[in-house]
C-alpha cells in the first residue's frame, strides 16, 4: 500500500511542531512528508529574536536542522514560496515550479509584519523585525546610523527598540494611539510604562500619525507627521503589529475570517 502523502507549508516553530506530531504518531510508517517554506532557515524560535542583539546566533536561535530532517526521511524544500494550490488534482506548486502532489495538505504560514502604506516606506533603511533576515539588516543599518525610530509601541516594538539603544543608536518610538502598549494597558499603566522606557534612554512619541517619509536634512530621512511636526533619523523600523499570512486561501478560495487568517473546525 503506498504511503499517505502531506505536504506542510511553512516551517516556522507551528510548522515545525506539526512535522514532530507526525513522526511521533503512531501511522508515522505510513506517512511520507514533505515540509515547505520561503525562508531560507528551518524553524527558529521568534519568541527569543531580540537575544540576537545580545550576542546570541542564529544557530542559538535554531529549534531543529537539516539533519533532523533527513534522519525522519523529511523532504524538505527552503527558500521556495508554494505558490500554487490544486484542491482537484491535489498538489502544490513553488515558485521556483517545483511539483508536490499530496494527499493532505496543511498550512501553516504564519504572519507577516505590517507596513503602514507611509509613501517612502520602501527605501533602504526602512526595515521590518519579523526574521533572522530583518535582524541582519536591522544590525548592517545600525552600523551606518546615529539616530532610529521603531514605528508601533506594541511589546514587540519595544523590544525593538531596546534593541537599537543596544546597538548605540538615539532611540525614538513613534506610536499612534495616546500611549505605548494601548491594547494591553489603561492610561495610568501607559503612563508608568512610558516613565520607564525614557529613563532607558528611549523618547517617546505619542498621537503620531506618519504621513510621508521624505529626504532629511540632518539625517537621512524626515519623517513628517500629521499634525505639521516631524522627526529626523538615520533608519525606520516598523513594527506595528502582524497580519495573518493568508494569501494562499485567498488566492485559491479557502474560506478565511472577517479579519483574515483561515477559517478552521474543531
Amino acid at each position: 500500500m503506498s504511503k499517505q502523502r502531506i505536504v506542510v507549508v511553512g516551517n516556522g516553530m507551528v510548522g515545525h511542531k506539526c512535522v514532530q506530531y507526525l513522526l511521533d504518531s503512531e501511522q508515522r510508517s505510513d506517512l511520507e512528508i514533505t515540509a515547505a517554506s520561503e525562508e531560507t532557515r528551518l524553524a527558529y524560535d521568534r519568541v527569543k529574536l531580540s537575544s540576537y542583539f545580545d550576542g546570541a546566533t542564529a544557530a542559538d536561535l535554531a529549534i531543529t536542522d537539516r539533519d533532523y530532517y533527513r534522519e525522519n526521511d523529511i523532504d524538505v524544500v527552503m527558500g521556495d514560496k508554494v505558490a500554487e494550490i490544486n484542491k482537484e488534482e491535489k498538489y502544490v506548486v513553488t515558485e521556483g515550479g517545483r511539483k508536490f502532489p499530496y494527499d493532505k495538505l496543511v498550512l501553516a504560514t504564519g504572519s507577516f509584519p505590517f507596513v503602514p502604506p507611509i509613501p517612502g516606506n520602501d527605501q533602504e533603511h526602512c526595515l521590518t523585525y519579523r526574521t533572522i533576515d530583518d535582524l541582519g539588516m536591522i544590525k548592517a543599518s545600525a552600523k551606518k546610523s546615529k539616530v532610529g525610530v521603531v514605528v508601533g509601541g506594541g511589546l514587540l516594538g519595544l523590544e525593538a527598540a531596546n534593541a537599537l539603544k543596544c546597538s548605540g543608536l538615539e532611540t525614538h518610538v513613534v506610536e499612534f494611539a495616546p500611549r505605548l502598549m494601548a491594547v494591553q494597558l489603561d492610561e495610568g499603566g501607559g503612563k508608568l510604562l512610558r516613565r520607564k522606557i525614557e529613563d532607558l534612554g528611549v523618547q517617546v512619541h505619542t498621537e503620531k500619525a506618519t504621513s510621508e517619509i521624505v529626504k532629511g536634512k540632518e539625517c537621512r530621512y524626515r519623517m513628517n507627521f500629521a499634525d505639521g511636526s516631524f522627526l529626523e533619523t538615520d533608519m525606520i523600523l516598523f513594527s506595528a503589529g502582524i497580519r495573518p499570512q493568508d494569501e494562499l486561501a485567498r488566492k485559491f478560495d479557502l474560506e478565511v475570517g472577517e479579519r483574515g487568517g483561515i477559517v478552521v473546525n474543531n
